[in-house]
């Protein structure tokens, strides 16, 4: 469980930056190089390589060379993991809402009981 909760930390402070969230987003079209990758990015390379290197180490992608170009691949395991944890928060909020709506359709039961019936002319 201790893995679990650490590869969490981990893929949540990884995704916590905007850039590396950019990143991850367009590695979800499909593989890229670190130009490519950089290209949309006002700073260096070696800047947008700290955040590939945190999102590697984080396990959000893999890194290998073909030929000149360096490429870089959205791995899907941290992601699932993350969306694994979530879905209990979604079904509590389900649960929520469900309360609400029978909430709600109390209320417009006992409006509609307390409305003065109107009588025809």
């Amino acid at each position: 469980m201790e893995g679990t909760a650490e590869r969490l930390d981990s893929t949540f402070a990884a995704l916590a930056d905007p850039t590396r969230r950019a990143i991850v987003q367009r590695l979800a079209a499909g593989e890229a190089s670190v130009a490519e990758l950089a290209r949309p990015f006002d700073m260096s390379q070696p800047a947008i390589s700290k955040h590939l290197k945190v999102l590697e180490r984080a396990g959000l992608i893999t890194r290998r060379r073909d030929r000149q170009r360096r490429l870089c691949r959205l791995e899907a395991e941290p992601l699932a993991a993350v969306s694994g944890w979530l879905e209990a928060y979604r079904a509590f909020w389900e649960r929520q809402f469900e309360r609400l709506d029978g909430v709600l359709d109390d209320l417009v039961a006992q409006a509609a009981a307390d409305e003065p019936h109107s009588e025809g002319k």
